[in-house]
This record gives structure tokens, sequence and C-alpha cells, in this order.
């Protein structure tokens, strides 16, 4: 068995450099994109959640801030419901890529928010900006069975049933 060697020529002064600089362009171009894949669409991951996402038949629970791009903050709530198809379109896309427990950050441009509307404090055209936490989500039909349940447990619609005995 031979060997046979390939004589290599030896890399010029600059070269060398050129080398380095290939490698820091390349190191800069896949963090930029490492970076962009955190903020797609003005989606941000501040805390992974775990399991699945919402779809469009999910009622979610979020505790959310939602401010104007001068921080004026014009809604907050702790607890709130919400049907993930009942939201502003870039609010239900954001939805959809959330997991129970995920704590994030929406950007949501005037054309998938309220657009030229005003909605109540929300000046027309404007972007919204909202960190939310998503608590948790069940199914619409789910949702309906346990308020109808709760609805039978306190006498129906109209409170105790009237054969119940008055305080």
């Amino acid at each position: 068995m031979s060997v046979t060697t390939v004589p290599l020529r030896p890399v010029g002064k600059g070269g060398l450099w050129l080398l380095w600089i290939g490698v820091a362009a390349l190191l800069a171009i896949a963090a930029g994109v490492a970076w962009s894949q955190t903020r797609v669409n003005g989606f941000e991951v501040v805390k992974a959640g775990e399991g699945p996402s919402p779809t469009d038949e999910d009622i979610v629970l979020i505790k959310y801030t939602g401010r104007l791009s001068d921080g004026t903050v014009f809604d907050q709530q702790e607890q709130a419901p919400l049907p993930v198809a009942g939201s502003v379109p870039g609010f239900s896309k954001a939805l959809k890529k959330m997991q129970r427990g995920g704590k994030y950050k929406i950007v949501i441009p005037p054309e998938e928010g309220y657009g030229e509307q005003a909605a109540g404090p929300i000046p027309p055209n404007s972007t919204l900006y909202f960190d939310v936490e998503l608590l948790d989500f069940r199914n619409a039909a789910e949702v309906r069975a346990m308020m109808q349940q709760m609805q039978q447990m306190q006498g129906g619609p109209g409170g105790p049933p009237s054969d119940a005995p008055q305080p």
C-alpha cells in the first residue's frame, strides 16, 4: 500500500486574515438568524411554556399588560378569559404559538390590530405592545359544559331552586 502526498501551497500573508474575517461573518449571520427566530413576526418568547398550543376553538386564560408605543398602559388583567378566535388577528396568531406557563412579548402592527379605527383608549393606526403569560386554556365546548354544571349546582341561571330553604 502506498500513500500519495499532495503538496499544499503555503497560505499567503493576507489569506489567513480573510479566513478569520469569513469565520467572523458566518458567526454574525448565525447569531442574527438565531435572534430572529426568537422574535418572529413581533413574537418573542421570554419564558418557554410546556405542552400543546391553543387553537381557534379554545378559550385561553391569560395575564397581560397592553401598551401603546409611548408606553401608556391601555389595558391590564391578572386573569382574563379570551376566545382565541375572538381577538384581533395579530393577537390570535400569537396565542396559537404559546404554551401553558409561557411568558411572551407581542408587537401587533396596526394592520393586524385595530387599523384605522379607534378602540377605546387606543388611537387609530396604533402599534400595540403586550406582555402576556398563558395561564391555561380549554376547549370552548369544555368551558360551556363547566358553566352549565356550575349553573345547575346553583339551581340554574336565576339562582337557587325555588324550593330551597331561604336564609
